[in-house]
């Protein structure tokens, strides 16, 4: 399984980190984030975060909640804060947190699984039903 520690700048020039767990060096960095939001309850880092419930392979059970902490996430990001944002892997559930960041920030809905995978890693999104949440967005 490979890990990540990638930035990625969405559409709108909005810039953030993805991070997968890893967990021989979870929270060693060379500059910590400002803020994380996480989508596995594993994370617990020393500076300040948000955890949101959503099954491996699934959808978040929240959907409101999650987009109130995604525009959160965007809103700190776009005034200046160094924020990142990813589960355990970094694929499925980050991957559809990605895809529906890029739509918050002005891409389509249609093809915001494929700028995921293309912006960030060709394994994200990992499930039917989470390229359905992303569509149906």
């Amino acid at each position: 399984m490979h890990r990540h520690r990638s930035p990625v700048v969405l559409p709108d020039g909005t810039e953030l980190m993805v991070v997968s767990f890893d967990e021989s060096d979870a929270y060693g960095r060379e500059r910590l984030p400002d803020f994380g939001l996480y989508l596995d309850t594993r994370w617990r880092p020393p500076w300040p975060y948000e955890n949101i419930a959503w099954p491996d392979f699934g959808v978040p059970d929240d959907p409101a909640r999650l987009e109130v902490a995604l525009r959160d996430l965007l809103d700190r990001a776009r005034n200046g804060q160094s924020v990142e944002i990813g589960c355990l892997g970094g694929h499925g559930r980050t991957g559809t947190a990605l895809a529906w960041l890029a739509v918050l920030s002005g891409h389509s809905a249609t093809d915001a699984v494929a700028w995921v995978r293309v912006n960030y890693c060709p394994k994200a999104v990992e499930t039917d039903e989470q390229a359905a949440f992303v569509a149906a967005l």
